[in-house]
């Protein structure tokens, strides 16, 4: 888009967040959990409340936009929900990282995060979420397979929407992960088209459904929807089209929007490591951090906290006799492990012990 500037990947080596949940500001987020006026009416009903990261503020997202994010910023979600058969109301809180998303913005979010987990009585389960490797409890809150997009740009860059006739092209790739499926802009390159997804490549007149040779009839049924939401949005002026990957030739109008870069194909995605963190304070007061030998559910131990690492998912168990520091720092100690590891990107999630069954993913771990 033109007038955009040019947005810097975040690198997650960098999410060291070292005051992050310490005790020196618990005093500070409750006061200002408190007088922060987007939190009004926060988590008083069962449903699904999304806020933007602004310039350091919370911003509400509009409900018409749930589901659009923007890889420029980060934000926050609170799920309220209540068990079947009862009334008390449950949370989940998570903050999304978008991949350009600023450090300034990354570490605002973070501390918001646990700002509103302190309105509410840290009754919230919390969760660090990072584009492109989401939860699916993330996901699952987008009912419909294509309501999460992740679009480029965000509240710095001026996006605006535009009529189809002056629409700079853009193109997105949509993905199954899990059970859900995404939709994310990607640069308009060759390069990017892979045989296992299928690609939509907007126009503005035309919108083009460019269905790889390996991809899933989920992801073509998903990759429709999306193509039907496009069109409704502009009053039906784009003529869609469908293309196959097979029997589409190099020098298709489609293609020919895209700019040269050899194909590439699915990169291998490197795993976590299976290991369990101690969290604790009890030595000298100060926080510190010891590599457990063995991976047994026994080894948790109420008195301090437990940083459980999956090949896929970091879980911070909070013991019901772990100090008010060792509680604190420990979403800041699981994001400072994995900013020194090849997976900075995995999902994080803090689990209080007795409450293990509110997460299926802690649920499933196999223990030795």
């Amino acid at each position: 888009m033109s007038g955009m500037r040019k947005q810097k990947e975040y690198d997650w080596k960098d999410s060291n967040l070292a005051n992050f949940g310490s005790a020196e500001d618990k005093k500070v987020k409750k006061e200002s959990a408190q007088t922060e006026t987007a939190w009004e009416g926060a988590g008083a009903e069962v449903g699904l409340q999304i806020w933007r990261i602004e310039k350091f503020e919370v911003k509400h997202w509009p409900k018409e936009e749930y589901g659009q994010f923007f890889n420029g910023d980060s934000y926050i979600l609170l799920n309220t929900y209540t068990d079947e058969g009862e009334d008390e109301l449950k949370f989940d809180v998570h903050f999304w990282i978008g991949k350009y998303s600023s450090q300034d913005e990354y570490g605002t979010a973070a501390y918001k995060t646990v700002e509103l987990d302190t309105l509410l009585d840290d009754r919230p389960v919390q969760h660090r979420e990072v584009m492109g490797h989401e939860s699916s409890l993330f996901l699952d809150y987008f009912e419909e397979p294509l309501s999460f997009t992740i679009n480029k740009g965000g509240v710095d860059t001026g996006f605006r929407r535009v009529l189809p006739e002056s629409y700079e092209p853009r193109m997105f790739k949509v993905k199954k992960t899990g059970k859900a499926t995404a939709c994310t802009e990607v640069t308009m390159k060759r390069s990017e088209l892979v045989s296992g997804d299928v690609f939509i490549i907007d126009a503005g007149e035309k919108i083009y459904q460019w269905n790889g040779s390996e991809c899933s009839n989920f992801e073509k049924s998903a990759a429709a929807k999306k193509v039907d939401a496009l069109q409704s949005e502009r009053g039906g002026k784009p003529t869609t089209h469908v293309l196959e990957e097979r029997s589409t030739s190099a020098t298709h109008p489609a293609l020919m929007l895209l700019k040269d870069g050899a194909k590439k194909g699915r990169a291998a995605v490197p795993k976590g490591e299976r290991i369990i963190k101690k969290i604790s304070d009890e030595e000298d007061g100060r926080v510190k951090v010891e590599d457990l030998e063995t991976y047994c559910l026994a080894d948790l131990s109420s008195d301090d906290v437990f940083l459980v690492c999956t090949e896929d998912h970091v879980f911070a168990w909070i013991g019901k006799g772990a100090s008010i520091d060792e509680r604190k720092n420990a979403m800041s100690k699981a994001c400072n492990y994995l900013g020194k590891t090849e997976t900075p990107w995995l999902p994080v999630t803090v689990v209080a012990e007795g409450a293990e069954s509110k997460s299926k993913g802690f649920q499933a771990i196999k223990w030795d």
